[in-house]
């Protein structure tokens, strides 16, 4: 490993280490950049000191083709404040034992640990999240659970902050993570300034509901709950008796309901509001404008208060927000 520079001295702010490894993911290292990298002049003289560290000996593959070669190594986690890490290469890669030994200790000195979407990966490996809450990117939260248990995953948000461990879900949940971590270090002044040369909102409402898709119907049941289903989905306005749903089935209520969840992923009740909701997200996702309470209507909310409930609850947002965010309108 060559020689490794000392983290800038020409500010006397917290030292960010920024990880990098083979298969890094670029987007989620070049996040971590733009936020504590980059020069601040507004901020005086106690902004970031930034360091990228390699946590294996370089070159480095990164994705997009890149070649990257690393001047710091893992020394530099020892010495920061922060420490960053970006997208793992995968979800089930092992992470290097002198990795997992160098954050162990940097968390058991007070340092704050940062994970960047799949980056979790390499944090849960570590133990340290053990009894805590935590999320990353909702495509993987399966396959941590399983491996895992031991975390709270928290699939829902767009980051979590546990103490001096923050983690962040999809790569542009990383840019909300790393503001939120500016706000409460310099204040929102200086954490709006980042977000306006940055061209993104210094806070945005909601969590990672807003993205997963639709549940659908998995393996072999899909012959005996579809018709039922696709009966369901037709006239979302309509209420409709889950025992009928189950004679249309060819089931008893309680094989219908347990043969549902198996199948959807969801109890009946909760996949019918799953689907009011996707319907709501479409028609407030339309150019033009559509009144909340048509789209209550429509979707089989009943009335706009309905709809903003279970948008509140479910998706963390309202239709308001969610209809900025997605179809561009102001209204």
């Amino acid at each position: 490993m060559p020689n490794r520079p000392a983290f800038p001295c020409l500010t006397s702010g917290p030292r960010v280490a920024v990880l990098a490894y083979d298969g890094l993911c670029t987007f989620e290292f070049g996040v971590a950049f733009e936020v504590f990298g980059l020069p601040r002049p507004e901020a005086g003289p106690g902004w970031y000191r930034y360091a990228a560290c390699a946590a294996e000996p370089s070159p480095l593959r990164a994705a997009g083709g890149l070649t990257v070669a690393v001047e710091g190594g893992l020394d530099l986690v020892a010495e920061a404040d922060l420490v960053v890490v970006p997208g793992w290469r995968g979800i089930d890669a092992p992470v290097p034992p002198a990795l997992v030994r160098a954050l162990v200790d940097a968390h058991a000195r007070g340092a704050r640990l940062m994970s960047l979407c799949s980056g979790l990966a390499v944090l849960a490996a570590t133990g340290l999240l053990d009894g805590r809450r935590a999320t990353t990117h909702w495509r993987y939260a399966d396959a941590i659970r399983a491996r895992y248990p031991a975390i709270a995953l928290d699939s829902r948000v767009l980051y979590v902050g546990e103490g001096r461990i923050l983690t962040a879900a999809g790569s542009a949940a990383g840019i909300d993570l790393c503001l939120h971590v500016v706000r409460g270090d310099f204040g929102p002044d200086l954490a709006n300034a980042v977000a306006r040369r940055l061209v993104v909102p210094p806070h945005r409402e909601g969590g990672q509901a807003q993205f997963i898709e639709a549940p659908v119907l998995r393996g072999h049941e899909a012959a005996r709950l579809g018709p039922a289903i696709e009966a369901m989905r037709a006239n979302l306005r309509e209420d409709r008796p889950l025992a009928a749903m189950a004679r249309l089935a060819g089931m008893s209520l309680r094989t219908f309901q347990r043969r549902f969840a198996a199948a959807t992923g969801l109890p009946p009740g909760e996949w019918i509001v799953a689907e009011r909701l996707r319907l709501a997200r479409e028609l407030l996702e339309r150019p033009g404008r559509v009144s909340l309470a048509e789209v209550a209507e429509a979707s089989g909310f009943r009335s706009p208060a309905g709809l903003r409930h279970h948008f509140r609850t479910r998706l963390g947002t309202s239709p308001a927000a969610y209809r900025r965010s997605f179809s561009g309108s102001r209204a």
